[in-house]
């Protein structure tokens, strides 16, 4: 399958599972977690990619992205399991 079999370019959202997923979900997760693995980043911007996160939640799993693959950074794979 491919991106556009999913999502085509006219389309931006889908409802699996009853749960809506929008474009660019799973690269929104990967850039606000490479926000919050950041050391350097704010307490702002940290505090807004972990929001981002969590409201991201439902449609990555929806989506079934962590029965497929597991999140390497041992904090961070911790705070998504206990949300």
């Amino acid at each position: 399958m491919r991106a556009e079999d999913l999502l085509p370019d006219e389309q931006n959202r889908i409802e699996l599972a009853g749960t809506v997923i929008r474009k660019g979900t799973v690269g929104a997760f990967l850039m606000n977690a490479a926000v919050w693995l950041d050391p350097h980043a704010g307490v702002v911007n940290r505090s807004q990619a972990e929001a981002d996160l969590q409201a991201a939640l439902p449609a990555l799993r929806a989506l079934g992205l962590f029965e497929v693959l597991e999140v390497r950074d041992a904090a961070l794979r911790q705070w998504l399991a206990t949300r």
